[in-house]
């Protein structure tokens, strides 16, 4: 090749890489740091953008869209000494690309540890219960807790979420024996309530009936009472009556007594009035 050609090309293609160098196009949803000579210099916008060439160098490309991260699941313990295994996940947004940058040597990893060191204050602070029914508090608390410390790197929390809050296994099988326990003895308190409230109504039914069959034994004894002394009054001193209404319960006697499966023989008296004078001890 003739050096006429060379050098104009070498030109050409000097001119191409320092338009390539001066001329940059960032796409959307990201900004470019631009550092001058090793220095912070600007921060580029979403379009097409002009630099120094040689001068001017591209040091970090970062996103403005919403990052999400996990946070890896950690053991917290309680103020009443349970282990619990809780992770979250972190919503964050960069809006200060220079600050994300310099500010911090990992903007990531510092969050995750920031947010994970948070927790476990914020639980350690908490009972077991408390612990696993407010997980609003606890995000609450979280959130308030690392906002301002990562509002210096130029990132703002859009919100933090607590994925899991679970007894360790140990925990687990500790809570899942009280339980058991708990339901067997409410069952036996249960199972004991009944037996004294069956005993005491059996009891009561016990006095009542005792105390109505003294009522009508004493109702019996009146009413016989009553019936001797109308008895009395209307035979005097007349025996036939009296002869005659023993004599008619004497032989009811005997009849049931001959229909008896068990009875052989019946024996009847041949002076059945003797037989109840005798009995009257006349």
């Amino acid at each position: 090749m003739e050096p006429a050609i060379i050098l104009p090309l070498a030109i050409l293609i000097f001119v191409l890489v320092t338009v390539g160098k001066g001329v940059r196009q960032v796409p959307q949803g990201n900004k470019w740091v631009v550092q001058r000579l090793g220095k912070y210099h600007c921060s580029l916008n979403p379009g097409l953008n002009f630099l120094v060439p040689y001068i001017d160098s591209i040091a970090y490309k970062v996103t403005t869209k919403d990052i999400v991260l996990n946070i890896p699941s950690q053991e917290v313990i309680t103020r009443d000494n349970a282990v619990i295994m809780t992770n979250a996940v972190a919503y964050i947004n960069i809006v200060s690309p220079e600050k994300a940058v310099y500010g911090v040597e990992d903007y990531e990893l510092a969050i995750q540890t920031l947010v994970q060191t948070s927790l476990r204050s914020i639980i350690g602070e908490m009972s077991l219960d408390d612990a696993l029914s407010s997980r609003d508090h606890i995000k609450a608390k979280l959130k308030t807790a690392i906002s301002n410390d990562i509002a210096d790197w130029g990132i703002t929390l859009k919100t933090v979420e607590i994925q899991d809050i679970n007894p360790s296994g140990t925990m687990q099988k500790a809570m899942e024996e009280q339980a058991a326990a708990e339901r067997a003895r409410r069952a036996t308190v249960t199972r004991a309530d009944g037996e004294k409230e069956a005993a005491i109504l059996q009891a009561e039914g016990k006095l009542e009936a005792s105390r109505r069959e003294a009522e009508a034994q004493v109702v019996l004894a009146e009413a016989s009472q009553k019936s001797i002394t109308l008895v009395t009054e209307a035979i005097g001193d007349r025996e036939t009556p009296l002869v005659y209404l023993l004599g008619e319960k004497y032989i009811a006697s005997l009849q049931s007594l001959s229909d008896s499966d068990n009875s052989k023989f019946v024996v009847f008296p041949a002076d059945i009035p003797a037989a109840i004078k005798g009995l009257m001890g006349r």
